[in-house]
């Protein structure tokens, strides 16, 4: 039951990349500008990320089913509320004239309040499967956005903002409900206290003032005579309530991990890297509705595509890579010994007897590397008046964007434990936050200063529209080149001086 309400909640956390289905009807219906846009999905993106580290710590100490719960208020009142406020415009300006102004603010908080939610069902999914099986080989399915175009359509052709937003309230304010009773961790106590065993074995622990065993016992405790300043004044974990006991020693072990966890470089090279290459991801997911419709010049030629072809693309390709990749992680990458933290120097290396691997960092460039060949291409002014083939830039984008996000967990997972992973997995994934927002404001300067410079008798003068490559060519070179630092970062990590092929880290 918990392995199929993460499945739900992973879905439910896809249908925030549908954004662009909607967001040139903003533009058309609502008259924002492709800056107010922007600032739509920048709040979204940084209400999904910027939270994350707070949500992965309370997942990891309050359990993911509260953060199910807080999911659905937050997704229904998020959705609910965009709807109103999207069938007051459209109504109020019927697709004519200029916006108005106070829809705007309103509009951007629903959308904080969309990204919190997804923040919140997506974590609460990831880490139920993570601590849940990393016994043995952990679930790397992970849903992508769903085709939901088909149930929401007035007309052929013409897509129902309004209706959609009220379906995405009720159905995710009732996934959430669902996970609230069906996310659990399965005997998370035995699971610390083989993480304790392991560490200590390992002598990653050596030398803590928190586990540092007591030499007259065989248990865990506080080489300490008084109360020791960094574990919260308690002296002496050892107390007759069995239960206290266990939550004191949890206690003990995430405070530990996420210290050694923020004190490794490595972490930073990859997160850095990470926000590099998923920056230009998140950001082309989030406009490709708009680059579309710089394509083709109004009154000369006609699109032969629409964002509703393309969100249906990019999640088929998205979820067939998670699903591809993280089959590959399973069966072809090398094992490590444990689904513990491997911090420690010179750990031992794949098992033996295993002919072929190959390494879930050479992966995750591949994947990096896939996104650069959709952004190029982009770039290039290849796709200019022929939106047939743009199908193979979403293609790309959709398929490296999966495989990033089904290995990033994987990765935080196998180098630096299940344990504390909604912990550690949110702070990484703040990282996206920055790239989201930085991508999405360089690409609407360059948008809105094509449309200045256009041609004035392709569109009238209060026009918001903008058409040809200088709508988004040079932020695409730039994405391009940003991705490529990207992989080299998570190289370094991997091969650079004290990285993890020097530690022995088995990846």
């Amino acid at each position: 039951m918990a392995f199929i309400g993460s499945l739900l909640a992973a879905a439910a956390a896809g249908t925030i990349t549908v954004f662009s289905l909607y967001g040139p009807s903003f533009q058309s219906r609502l008259r924002f500008t492709q800056f107010e846009i922007n600032g739509v999905a920048s709040a979204m993106s940084l209400a999904l990320y910027i939270p994350v580290p707070l949500i992965g710590y309370m997942c990891d100490r309050t359990g993911p089913s509260s953060i199910a719960l807080i999911s659905a208020a937050l997704l229904g009142g998020g959705y609910g509320l965009a709807a109103g406020l999207y069938h007051k415009g459209d109504v109020a300006l019927g697709g004519l004239g200029r916006n108005d102004p106070v829809i705007f603010p309103f509009m951007v908080f629903a959308f904080v309040l969309i990204g919190a939610g997804t923040a919140c069902v997506y974590v609460a999914s990831v880490t139920t499967c993570a601590k849940n099986f990393s016994k043995g080989k952990i679930p790397r399915l992970d849903a992508g956005s769903s085709d939901c175009n088909s149930w929401v359509q007035r007309s052929p052709g013409e897509f129902s903002v309004f209706y959609f937003f009220v379906f995405l309230s009720v159905t995710l304010t009732f996934v959430g409900l669902f996970g609230t009773f069906t996310l659990r961790v399965i005997d998370e106590d035995e699971l610390i206290n083989e993480a304790v065993e392991e560490l200590e074995r390992s002598g990653l622990l050596e030398g803590s003032e928190i586990f540092r065993r007591r030499s007259t016992t065989s248990g865990y405790g506080i080489a300490s005579t008084g109360e020791d300043p960094e574990d919260g004044g308690i002296g002496n974990p050892t107390k007759d309530d069995d239960e206290d006991n266990d939550a004191l020693k949890k206690t003990w072990l995430l405070n530990a991990e996420t210290r050694r966890f923020l004190s490794d470089h490595t972490m930073w090279w990859f997160a850095l890297g990470f926000w590099l290459i998923i920056g230009p991801g998140e950001a082309f997911i989030n406009n490709f509705g708009t680059v579309i419709g710089t394509l083709h010049t109004p009154h000369i030629s006609e699109s032969v595509t629409t964002p509703a072809t393309h969100v249906s693309i990019i999640a088929a390709t998205n979820t067939v890579a998670r699903l591809v990749v993280g089959s590959l992680s399973d069966f072809a990458s090398p094992k490590p010994q444990s689904a513990h933290p491997q911090g420690g120097l010179h750990l031992s290396s794949a098992p033996a007897g295993q002919r072929l691997t190959i390494s879930r960092i050479t992966m995750i460039i591949v994947a990096g590397i896939i996104i650069s060949l959709g952004t190029l291409i982009l770039a290039t002014g290849a796709m200019q008046e022929h939106g047939d083939r743009f199908w193979t830039v979403s293609s790309l984008i959709g398929a490296g964007y999966g495989g990033l996000f089904s290995l990033m967990p994987i990765i935080v997972t196998i180098i630096w434990g299940v344990e504390n992973f909604g912990t550690n997995f949110g702070i990484v994934a703040l990282f996206p936050a920055i790239g989201s927002t930085m991508w999405g404001l360089i690409y609407s300067a360059v948008y809105e200063a094509g449309a200045n410079n256009s041609d004035p008798s392709t569109h009238s003068e209060d026009d918001t529209f903008c058409y040809g490559t200088k709508c988004y060519s040079l932020t695409f070179w730039a994405m391009t080149g940003s991705i490529w630092v990207g992989c080299g970062m998570i190289l370094w990590a991997w091969k650079g001086r004290n990285g993890w092929a020097q530690r022995g880290v088995v990846i």
